[in-house]
C-alpha cells in the first residue's frame, strides 16, 4: 500500500473512531431522557465509567484476548502481554486499538439503560469492567479476531458445517445483541422498579423526564452510526473502498429511516397516536438491524430490514414488559437484543452475494443463525453468573428508600437539577 493511501486510511479510521466515541453522549442523553430526573446524574456517571474503565481494561487485557494469536481452537487470543505488536494489519496498531476500544465501550453502555434507576453504582463498576475485560473480547475473538466462527479454512468447523463463515460487518451480534442479552439478564436479576407493576401484575408506565434529551441522544447516535458502520471498512483509499463506504452509508441511513417510519405507523395504528418515544427506539432498531449486513445487502434489502425491525420492536417491548414483567426503562433488550438478532439472521437472507433469497442456498443463513446463537448463549451464561453472583455476594440493588428518593443524591451527592 502506498504512503498516501495508508495515510488516508488511517485518518478515515480515526475519524470513524471519533464518530463512534460520539455515540457515548448519545447513549447518555437517550438513557437520561427516558428515565426520571432524580437519577439523571447517576445515568450520566455510568456512561462516563463505561468509557473510562473500558478504555483501560481493553488496553491492558481485552485487546490482546480479542486480536491475539488463536489458542484453544480459536476460543481466545494469546498476545505478547505488554506488547501490542501481535496486531498484523497495515494500519497503525495504536489507531486500530482506539477504534476497537470505542466499540468495546458501546457494548458495555447498552446494559446501563436496562438496569437504570435501581442499581448500586459500586456494583455497576464491577459488571461494566467484566464486560470490557472478558465477555466482549472473547466473543469478539471468535468473529473479528480470527477465531473459530470466522475461520474460512476448508477443514474448519464453520466451512465443514455450513460451507460459509459467520459474518457481522459492524456488530449487530458482536456488540448489540450481546449488550441486549446482558441487559435482559441484568434487568431480570434486579427485578422491576418500585411501583412498576400492580399487585395484579399490570404494567404501569413510568415516563422519562425529558424526551427532548432522548431525541437529541438519538440524533447523536444516528450520526455516530455513520462511523460505526462505514468506519468498519477500515479503509477509504481506492475505488473498492470508496464504493464500499458509500454503499454502507446508504444502507445504514435507509434502515434507520425505515425503522422509524415503521414504528411510527405501528404505534399510530395500535395506540391511536404516533409515539415519539417508541419512534426514537424504532430508528435505533433499524440501525441495529442493518449493522451486521450493511455491506452485503442492497438498498431495498436495507429498507426491508429496517421496516421489519421497526415493526417487531413495538411488539417486543410490549411482550417483555406486559407478559414477561421485565422492567427495561429504555427498551435496550428489545432495541439491541431482539433487533440485533433479527438483523444478523436477515443478513443470511438478504445478502446479495451469498444470501438465501438470492438463490445461494441456505448455508450462509445457517452460519448466521449458528453464530448468533453461540454468541448470545455465551453472553447469557456470563451474564447469569455475573449478575446473580454479584446479587448473592454483595447485592446488586439499592435500598428501597434510595430508589424512592433517587440515586443522584445518595450515590453521588449531587443532582443535575436544582
Amino acid at each position: 500500500m502506498n504512503e498516501i493511501g495508508l495515510s488516508l486510511d488511517t485518518v478515515w479510521m480515526l475519524l470513524a473512531a471519533m464518530l463512534v466515541f460520539w455515540m457515548q453522549p448519545g447513549f447518555a442523553l437517550c438513557e437520561a431522557g427516558f428515565t426520571r430526573s432524580k437519577n439523571c446524574a447517576n445515568i450520566l456517571m455510568k456512561n462516563f465509567v463505561d468509557f473510562m474503565f473500558g478504555s483501560l481494561l481493553f488496553f491492558f487485557v481485552g485487546f490482546g484476548l480479542m486480536f491475539g494469536s488463536d489458542i484453544l481452537g480459536g476460543f481466545i487470543g494469546l498476545p505478547n502481554w505488554g506488547d501490542l505488536s501481535f496486531y498484523s494489519g497495515d494500519l497503525p496498531v495504536e489507531g486500530f486499538l482506539i477504534f476497537e476500544t470505542v466499540f468495546c465501550a458501546t457494548s458495555a453502555t447498552i446494559v446501563s439503560g436496562a438496569m437504570a434507576e435501581r442499581t448500586k453504582f459500586s456494583m455497576y463498576l464491577v459488571y461494566s469492567a467484566f464486560i470490557s475485560l472478558i465477555i466482549y473480547p472473547v466473543e469478539g475473538h471468535w468473529t473479528w479476531g480470527g477465531g473459530w466462527l470466522c475461520n474460512d479454512a476448508a477443514d474448519g468447523f464453520m466451512m465443514t458445517m455450513f460451507g460459509d463463515v459467520f459474518h457481522d460487518f459492524a456488530g449487530s451480534a458482536i456488540v448489540h445483541s450481546v449488550g441486549g442479552v446482558l441487559a435482559l439478564i441484568g434487568a431480570i436479576a434486579l427485578g422491576p422498579r418500585l411501583g412498576k407493576y400492580s399487585k395484579e401484575g399490570k404494567s404501569r408506565a413510568i415516563p422519562g423526564h425529558n424526551l427532548t434529551l432522548a431525541a437529541l441522544g438519538v440524533f447523536i447516535l444516528w450520526l455516530g452510526w455513520f462511523g460505526f458502520n462505514p468506519g468498519s471498512q477500515l479503509a477509504a483509499s481506492g475505488e473498492v473502498n470508496r464504493v464500499a463506504i458509500s454503499h454502507v452509508f446508504l444502507t445504514t441511513n435507509l434502515a434507520a429511516v425505515a425503522g422509524g417510519v415503521a414504528t411510527m405507523f405501528v404505534t399510530w395504528i395500535k395506540y391511536g397516536k404516533p409515539s415519539l418515544s417508541l419512534t426514537l427506539n424504532g430508528i435505533l432498531a433499524g440501525l441495529v438491524g442493518i449493522t451486521a449486513g450493511c455491506d452485503l445487502v442492497s438498498p431495498i434489502g436495507a429498507v426491508i430490514i429496517g421496516l421489519i425491525c421497526g415493526t417487531v420492536l413495538v411488539f417486543a417491548i410490549e411482550f417483555i414488559d406486559h407478559k414477561l414483567h421485565i422492567d427495561d426503562p429504555v427498551g435496550a433488550s428489545s432495541v439491541h437484543g431482539v433487533c440485533g438478532i433479527l438483523g444478523t439472521i436477515m443478513t443470511g437472507l438478504f445478502s446479495t452475494t451469498n444470501g438465501a433469497f438470492y438463490g445461494f442456498g441456505w448455508g450462509f443463513f445457517g452460519a448466521e443463525c449458528f453464530g448468533i446463537l453461540v454468541i448470545d448463549l455465551w453472553a447469557a451464561a456470563c451474564g447469569f453468573v455475573l449478575f446473580y453472583g454479584i446479587k448473592k455476594l454483595h447485592g446488586l440493588r439499592v435500598e428501597p428508600r434510595i430508589e424512592e428518593e433517587g440515586l443522584d443524591i445518595y450515590e453521588h451527592g449531587e443532582s443535575c437539577y436544582n
